[in-house]
């Protein structure tokens, strides 16, 4: 999400997200409702301006939506502050597994936008 664990706790505390009991005893956001706030934009930090940047091409992030017709797919996902959005085929996100609100991993080659799953 690109914000602190406190950030989170006061988003719970103000009502924007709601905290679930995970299997481990840990609390936690349910995935889709965590895609949901994501794409709504709510509290987007600014992407500050750089002079310089020694970035990797491989950013974890949440899918936010994806929209499927008989051969293709677009997948939005939220790495941080960033919105990134990949085409590819319809096949691909069904075989990854892919919707709202997994945990998925963008490399960015060119103009290119690849998903992967993270393991587990």
């Amino acid at each position: 999400m690109g914000v602190s664990d406190d950030t989170v706790r006061r988003y719970i505390d103000q009502g924007k997200l709601t905290a679930v009991q995970l299997d481990n005893g840990r609390k936690g956001v349910d995935g889709r409702e965590l895609a949901e706030f994501l794409h709504s934009g709510a509290d987007r930090p600014e992407v500050p301006a750089t002079v310089a940047t020694s970035a990797r091409n491989r950013m974890s992030g949440i899918v936010t939506r994806i929209v499927k017709d008989t051969v293709m797919a677009q997948v939005e996902m939220q790495a941080g502050p960033f919105r990134l959005v990949s085409l590819m085929s319809r096949e691909s996100v069904d075989e990854l597994g892919l919707e709202v609100g997994s945990l998925a991993v963008a490399s960015v080659k060119s103009t290119h936008v690849v998903v992967d799953v993270p393991e587990s």
